[in-house]
């Protein structure tokens, strides 16, 4: 007798056009916030990093981010008058840049399908930090289009890039794509962009127990002493749509663990404050990090909750602002943008935003039963990225 399987249903929840109101007191005289390059929030973590959404569209259908039941040809993307222009987005990242922001972030969806995305950097590269220094401008991209762009996208003054890339085995890349997208084209995106010099690259692998936990050692033997960061990310509970169980999280642990056995780590200090991934360095035969062999990275944001120094806003492709990943409501900045509002009532708005941020879902979360995340109403990754 053939078992038949519970079909999964997938909740379709559109919280695109949910907001949240900026703060009045922004906009009062006797409480406007300056901008100085100190903003902290309620748990005095300090503004720093910038992620910007170009796009809600993208070419794979990974099905951790936009399954194919949901995200099919009838589904309705933004208009093109909804987005942000480019000119929009300069204006508000030079208003985070001046509340302390030092890395900003393109994303998507897939940002190399935004039209003219060179334009867009070209500006945020002429960006300074308070101190006067270059933002640390990247990308984060699934390689597809990286090999006819990189060239382009060096000239325009991106630093470096993130590849998604989930397995080498095509078999099981062109499954989680779900668009039968082959491994060696991006593995070709991936050698162009070294080429062009955008670097450090690094490359983001999610990992769903089940699906491509098998693929761990493989890529990290592809990827040792190549001068590439490999990233494992456990998978999340981001958004509605991607069915969520905590029994198809692999514990980034076990991740060290299955490398270690073979390829010998040592564990390496953070990078940066705030940094998200937890570094594991190749060793030699005297234990020792052998920094030709390079390092590794762990993302455990279902595991091992990293809140407390969370130093990370999100704009999204049409202006709203999310404080978390894990957010449900943005605050709206377009409508700002398009009314004209002063730099000053800018500042004051996005510094009244941050103060009053409280999010910290993944420590909570822990507290949680284990799938207690999964029925939890959530802004779309595809709609705010990674």
């Amino acid at each position: 007798m053939t078992e038949r399987k519970t079909p999964r249903i997938v909740p379709l929840v559109d919280l695109r056009s949910a907001s949240l109101r900026t703060p009045a007191a922004a906009f009062a005289a006797d409480t406007q916030i300056v901008a100085t390059g100190l903003l902290t929030d309620t748990q005095q973590r300090p503004l720093r990093d910038l992620r910007i959404s170009v796009t809600d569209r993208c070419n794979f259908r990974c099905n951790y981010c936009m399954p194919k039941e949901v995200f099919d040809k009838d589904h309705q993307y933004l208009p093109h008058s909804a987005l942000l222009s480019f000119e929009e987005i300069t204006r508000l990242a030079k208003v985070f840049v001046a509340h302390g922001v030092q890395k900003i972030r393109l994303t998507g969806g897939e940002p190399l399908l935004r039209k003219n995305i060179e334009r867009l950097i070209e500006q945020l590269s002429a960006l300074r930090t308070v101190e006067g220094r270059p933002l640390d401008l990247t990308l984060t991209t699934n390689g597809s289009l990286l090999a006819r762009k990189a060239r382009a996208l060096k000239a325009a003054g991106l630093q470096r890039v993130t590849v998604s890339l989930d397995g080498l085995d095509d078999a099981v890349f062109r499954s989680m794509n779900d668009v039968d997208f082959p491994v060696a084209d991006v593995l070709a995106g991936i050698e162009a962009a070294q080429a062009a010099g955008l670097g450090p690259i690094k490359i983001n692998m999610v990992v769903k127990r089940g699906t491509n936990e098998h693929q761990i050692l493989p890529m990290a033997r592809r990827f040792m002493g190549s001068g590439i960061v490999l990233r494992f990310i456990e998978y999340m509970d981001v958004g509605a749509t991607n069915g969520w169980r905590m029994n198809e999280v692999m514990p980034s642990a076990e991740v060290v663990q299955l490398i270690h056995a073979e390829l010998p780590l040592v564990q390496l200090e953070p990078s940066n404050p705030g940094e998200t991934a937890e570094r594991w360095g190749y060793a030699d035969a005297a234990g020792q990090h052998d920094q030709a062999l390079g390092e590794i990275g762990v993302i455990s944001s279902v595991t091992q909750a990293f809140c407390g120094d969370c130093n990370r806003a999100r704009l999204s492709t049409e202006g709203k602002v999310y404080l978390c990943l894990f957010a449900a409501q943005g605050y709206d900045l377009r409508a700002l943008l398009r009314a004209e509002a002063s730099e000053a009532d800018l500042a004051s708005a996005v510094g009244h935003i941050w103060q009053g941020r409280t999010d910290r879902y993944s420590e909570l979360r822990s507290a949680l039963a284990p799938d207690a995340g999964s029925g939890m109403r959530r802004v779309e990754m595809s709609y705010i990225g990674g």
